[in-house]
């Protein structure tokens, strides 16, 4: 086992949704109308959580999918069977997106099932509760860093070669980057990095007929927070303080991230959007 994955184990991150209960939703709330009809998506983060109900609602729109995962296999398998069952080819891939060399294997694999990518959703994240900055380790704050914003930079190197004029890359951020988190120091950073990365990269793509967007999602239930990115203190009042009033779901934010992909969005590259049970944020 290597010293990053033994790290997040010891955290029990990024955590089994077989085990969450109650269970998150991820279940799409209407038929599919073929808006990603002939797509290929590579996913990470894709085995629980946002990951997993975007996977699904791609699914259902007509895209094959390339589950990325770090460990969970049960719950990637689980994903796999929800994309097989709406009709669509998927593969999951296990490793860790700080690492270079699997942004390659991830593409190499993708290429050789499915011949082309389309979308890229660069969902896979973490994060570690620190009350002070200084409780923040060397060992956490580059950790962080090579899964939120190295691990972006990675996939979208090794894609970009193969990616064609009308291919979206989609990237999650956070309600924090906006609000800033005094829990979250580093995790919060790293999605201020998240989002200077979403319009820089939209810039820098645009013209080639590539869109490059992000959901800053606000409190979701999934499987980050309760297997060690939140303290306990803070979950039993977990999104009560939106003025929605409650946690949201993963098929609450999935919409968010087909509208980015399919051509409803053509006109849009380098936005944010917000699923974030009605806070108010600039940006």
């Amino acid at each position: 086992m290597t010293e990053t994955v033994q790290m997040i184990h010891e955290d029990a991150l990024p955590g089994h949704e077989s085990k969450l209960e109650p269970k998150p939703e991820w279940q799409p709330r209407y038929k599919g109308s073929e808006r990603l009809k002939g797509k290929v998506a590579i996913i990470t983060g894709a085995d629980s959580g946002i990951g997993r109900a975007v996977a699904a609602l791609y699914a259902r729109e007509g895209a094959d999918i390339a589950i990325i995962y770090l460990l969970e296999d049960d719950d990637a398998a689980e994903t796999k069977r929800i994309v097989e069952a709406e009709g669509r080819k998927a593969i999951a891939i296990r490793g860790d997106i700080g690492e270079k060399e699997f942004s390659d294997e991830i593409v190499r694999q993708t290429l050789d099932a499915f011949g082309r990518i389309d979308i890229l959703v660069n969902n896979a994240g973490e994060q570690h509760p620190d009350e002070d900055i200084t409780d923040i380790s060397e060992e956490q704050l580059r950790r962080t860093f090579q899964t939120n914003i190295f691990g972006m930079f990675f996939l979208t190197q090794a894609a970009r070669p193969h990616l064609k004029a009308g291919a979206a890359i989609v990237n999650c951020t956070s309600v924090t980057m906006y609000q800033g988190s005094k829990d979250l120091l580093d995790y919060s950073s790293t999605k201020g990095a998240i989002t200077a990365f979403t319009r820089s990269l939209s810039e820098n793509l645009v013209g080639d007929g590539i869109r490059v967007n992000a959901v800053a999602p606000g409190p979701i239930w999934t499987p980050l927070n309760p297997c060690g990115g939140a303290k306990p203190e803070k979950l039993e009042h977990f999104g009560e303080s939106t003025p929605i009033g409650r946690p949201g779901q993963p098929k609450e934010v999935a919409p968010a991230f087909l509208f980015l992909a399919c051509e409803d969005s053509s006109y849009m590259s380098g936005q944010v959007l917000h699923p974030n049970g009605g806070i108010i944020v600039n940006g």
